[in-house]
């Protein structure tokens, strides 16, 4: 994820010294630090879990072995909603602990406990061939908590892989044991049980993956920190990029507990019971002061607007929205509902390269005109044609084009864009707590942003099948509304954060030198631990007598040029 906070708190020629040292990006990176992205794709499954989970059911609610073990569940929208989204709850409540958990116990066992309790879920959901529905709601809640959590503690770049995989895979998956009346329980059985496959991987791999060295360092455990930064870059204990590497992660774990010091005093010591408490009290503080409350209507309304946008509504109800739309065959309906895997992941790269140079504002704007555009669009030909689909055929698929382009519009605006605008408008001392408010994503903390989009994701899952059989087309008509709405907040009430500093940002929102004593706060720190002078390349008086020693030779070449004039 791009996110940029503004300039470095080091000067370019730090910077450059800190790139020396690593050496050079790209591809020859990956193998010069092999250990490194070895533990990040490992860690990447923890997302593929999340992505397949997503989009998994949304093949199992055609089939009819499984709406003859679903009864009512399936015939009834609002029952097919709360089957449906009842992992979207569960991943709320996930996020909900997983920040102070991977506190207490380190990301590492974090990782394994809820990959432990995703998998618990699974296995009830595959007991649904004698326990019906019941099975699939406990399983799916348990599920949603394992992902949930699991999509806090790993950042989840491979969501989108997961979710292009999952759909990609129930085409086949549909045809097992026929697809009629007599259609085989494996149909859905084996694209559940699969998801045991990663799961196992992940849960296995992980009891031999060290501990974070942020963790660490963070519990006091310096020495084990070094050894694994050096045992992860291949580089010596002592080597200059591994001290430096420590230096860094040390000051960002001394600026936390400063900051908890300053502002939640009796809260300092690191003690189980302190954790959680802090996780809510700095949440709850971020809505005492007017520029503080004001960031938070921009995390939490954004992550609002990105999930009523319609694109889990979508991502769910495809092969429902797709048969709503005149494509009865089972066959062209789930090749349909593939297209969406591929153009969602394929839509999203394109950000990377051009979010810097645009700015968060003019993407937002555009990629919610645009997705407001397609979903008119669409209700136009839906209730224009919605009494007989047979005879306009090629009306059908075009409203089925403008859905996928609906699905690359979001991919390349508001899916990765809206994280971003997110992040950027905190001050690092709050930035943990207010992505999360948003999201319950990304940090050791639950936050503004996280919270918002969960239960915002939960409800769209909920209310979209009654919304498809009660409003039929004027569904479209309601996200194209409401993602109109979201352009106007954008462009006239969220600031523009490309290439701002924390200390501009504090002005726009008219908060008092937050973001000024937060960089004194890390430049004190900086000084102390000798970060300033190592990231320099060597101490500012070893420089001097640099310095010194090349005025000695100076001097000392004239003196012997006088005597050999003489």
């Amino acid at each position: 994820m791009v996110v940029s906070a503004g300039p470095s708190q080091f000067d370019s020629a730090a910077l450059q010294h800190r790139l020396d040292l690593a050496g050079k990006a790209g591809p020859a990176a990956l193998v010069r630090n092999i250990r490194v992205f070895g533990v990040a794709c490992f860690a990447c499954i923890g997302g593929l879990l999340y992505g397949y989970n997503q989009g998994v059911f949304s093949g199992l609610l055609t089939m009819n072995s499984f709406g003859d073990h679903m009864g009512s569940y399936i015939t009834n929208s609002t029952k097919k909603g709360w089957l449906t989204s009842i992992l979207e709850l569960g991943a709320w409540v996930g996020t909900l602990y997983s920040g102070f958990l991977s506190e207490i116990i380190s990301r590492k066992y974090a990782i394994i406990v809820n990959t432990g309790i995703f998998i618990i879920g699974v296995i009830v959901q595959c007991t649904a061939t004698s326990g019906g529905h019941n099975s699939i709601l406990g399983g799916r809640f348990v599920t949603g908590m394992g992902v949930g959590s699991l999509s806090m503690v790993i950042l989840v770049p491979s969501t989108a892989v997961g979710l292009f995989v999952n759909i990609n895979l129930d085409r086949p998956y549909n045809y097992i044991g026929g697809t009629g009346d007599g259609q085989s329980e494996a149909a859905w059985l084996v694209p559940l049980c699969l998801q045991l496959f990663p799961a196992l991987v992940l849960i296995s791999g992980m009891v031999f993956m060290p501990f974070t060295p942020r963790w660490l360092t963070h519990h006091g455990r310096d020495q084990e920190a070094r050894q694994t930064l050096a045992k992860l870059r291949g580089e010596d204990i002592g080597s200059e990029i591994i001290e430096l590497e420590f230096l860094e992660i040390k000051a960002q774990s001394e600026f936390e507990k400063r900051t908890t010091a300053a502002n939640f005093p009796h809260l300092v010591e690191l003690t189980p019971l302190n954790t959680i408490k802090l996780q809510f009290v700095s949440i709850f503080s971020l809505f005492k002061t007017m520029p503080m409350f004001r960031r938070v209507i921009v995390a939490t309304v954004t992550m609002f607007f990105q999930q009523w946008t319609g694109i889990n509504a979508i991502l769910y109800y495809a092969p429902s929205i797709f048969k709503a739309l005149g494509q009865t065959s089972n066959t062209t309906n789930l090749l349909a509902t593939g297209v969406v895997g591929i153009v969602m992941f394929v839509a999203t790269f394109p950000t990377l390269l051009y979010i810097d140079r645009i700015g968060r504002k003019p993407v937002l704007t555009a990629g919610a005109i645009s997705m407001a555009l397609c979903h008119f669009v669409v209700a136009g030909i839906f209730g224009t044609c919605q009494d007989d689909w047979p005879a306009h055929k090629a009306a059908g698929w075009g409203a089925i084009a403008m859905i996928w382009l609906f699905v690359i519009n979001f991919g390349w605006s508001w899916g990765p864009c809206a994280w971003i605008l997110v992040a950027e408008v905190w001050p690092l001392s709050a930035r943990p707590y207010g992505i999360a408010l948003g999201d319950l994503i990304l940090t050791p903390f639950p936050t503004l942003g996280a919270s918002s989009n969960w239960m915002n994701n939960f409800i769209v899952g909920q209310v979209t099948p009654d919304m498809i059989s009660g409003m039929t087309y004027g569904i479209f008509i309601f996200f194209g509304l409401m993602i109109f709405l979201g352009a106007g907040f954008i462009w006239f009430y969220c600031p523009e954060t490309k290439q701002l500093t924390l200390e501009e940002m504090d002005i726009i929102f008219g908060s008092s030198r937050v973001a000024a004593d937060d960089a004194q706060r890390m430049a004190d720190i900086n000084k102390e631990l000798g970060l300033d002078r190592a990231v320099h390349g060597g101490s500012e008086t070893s420089r001097e007598r640099e310095k010194d020693d090349v005025l000695d030779e100076k001097h000392a070449a004239e003196a012997a040029q006088k005597e050999s004039n003489y």
